[in-house]
């Protein structure tokens, strides 16, 4: 089994922290990660920073991915940013959940990681690399850590299923 070793970025707000992205992303590319990804915030409150971080990481010949959330985005929402990453030759991302922004009721037309994962591959097809994240512990809405285990295992299942592999 090989490890892939990817980097986080929060997405900056001022052209100073840009720069200091920049010299960042200079200093850590030594490690030789597989990709650097740029957080969305909740509720995708970050998008337009998120894919501005994504672009600058790009231009500077490395992997980069933006994190695209669920919660509270629609279908038409999430169509829109998969043209925009297509647009601009983004060809991996970091599916999430994500988080319902402090006073949002509505989750929107997603409630999980894996209805967004299911919603790229049928608009886009195997256009994009789709990377995911797990709670290191058990998921804080289960039921259980059981619960949360058999959950998990039924995502790899299908997943392994999908990918043609067989058990």
């Amino acid at each position: 089994m090989s490890l892939e070793l990817s980097i986080e970025f929060f997405p900056p707000q001022t052209a100073e922290g840009m720069e200091k992205l920049r010299a960042t992303v200079t200093r850590l590319a030594v490690l030789k990660p597989e990709f650097f990804s740029v957080t969305y915030g909740a509720g995708g409150s970050t998008r337009d920073r998120t894919l501005a971080a994504v672009m600058e990481i790009a231009a500077t010949g490395h992997s980069a991915a933006p994190h695209l959330s669920c919660i509270g985005s629609t279908h038409d929402g999430v169509r829109e940013m998969l043209a925009t990453f297509t647009e601009r030759g983004i060809r991996r991302i970091v599916a999430l959940r994500g988080d319902l922004p402090s006073g949002m009721a509505d989750a929107g037309e997603f409630r999980y990681a894996n209805e967004l994962v299911e919603f790229i591959r049928a608009e886009t097809g195997d256009r994009f690399h789709i990377e995911v994240a797990a709670y290191p512990e058990w998921h804080p809405q289960a039921k259980s850590p059981r619960e949360d285990l058999l959950n998990f295992r039924h995502h790899a299942d299908r997943e392994l299923l999908e990918a043609g592999a067989f058990f």
